[in-house]
């Protein structure tokens, strides 16, 4: 069974519905980008694939061992969440919470995760550095390397390089392809780039407002709404 699998799935949004007919499945080792116009429900499928939103109608399964626990995510970030005042390590070192139970304390493996995940990312020289005094682009490294201590299958990721220029952007969405191909972690990223989402993802997924269309990467590029996207929209 794949890992996620979704069956003539809605989720609805104070009382009306966000999207609707959703049918797709990802396996192991696929990179899905999830594209589409703001408001058409990428991040309110994300929030239900994560279990923090019920749909309305239809079924979200998880298989092939995946557990809810096992699943990665890296959220849009907040102004206040850009000033959090804790240092580099301990955000990280956060990620480890969803495997800690009632265990009180992190304990060794949980800091050498923390740490070779930072070094992954070619973060670690900022561990003691306040998270609030970093780059945007060095912040997002560090919210990768949290998302990376809470999965070695997952990882959930709604617009990772929205704000970074583009050189740091590039760069991010390279290291998200190294974790997908070089560490056979499954990428499932919500991305308004739409250039970088067919270059770099193996499936296409675009909503609007209801599944326009889910498919590999060169099926989209060939498709109707991935001919119309790709040359209608500078900002997509």
């Amino acid at each position: 069974m794949a890992f996620i699998t979704c069956r003539d799935v809605s989720f609805a949004y104070d009382g009306a519905t966000a999207v609707s007919g959703l049918n797709f499945k990802v396996d192991r080792g696929d990179y899905l980008c999830i594209v589409g116009e703001n408001g058409s429900g990428k991040t309110t499928l994300l929030r239900g694939l994560l279990k923090l939103k019920q749909p309305s109608s239809g079924s979200v399964l998880t298989g092939d061992g995946l557990k809810q626990n096992e699943i990665g995510y890296l959220p849009q970030q907040t102004a206040a969440q850009r000033d959090f005042p804790a240092s580099a390590y301990e955000v990280v070192l956060s990620g480890r919470l969803s495997s800690r139970g009632l265990l009180p304390f992190y304990s060794r493996s949980d800091k050498a995760e923390a740490r070779e995940n930072m070094s992954r990312l070619g973060v670690l020289n900022l561990k003691n550095r306040c998270y609030r005094e970093l780059s945007g682009g060095q912040q997002q490294r560090v919210l990768l390397a949290r998302a990376l201590c809470a999965t070695s299958k997952l990882l959930l990721l709604d617009e990772p390089a929205a704000g970074l220029d583009p050189v740091v952007r590039q760069e991010l969405y390279r290291e998200i392809e190294l974790i997908n191909g070089e560490r056979d972690i499954t990428v499932i990223m919500v991305s308004h780039d739409i250039e970088s989402a067919v270059r770099y993802a193996s499936h296409i997924l675009h909503l609007r407002r209801e599944q326009v269309f889910f498919g590999t990467a060169a099926e989209y590029t060939a498709s109707a709404a991935g001919i119309n996207f790709l040359g209608g929209s500078t900002d997509a």
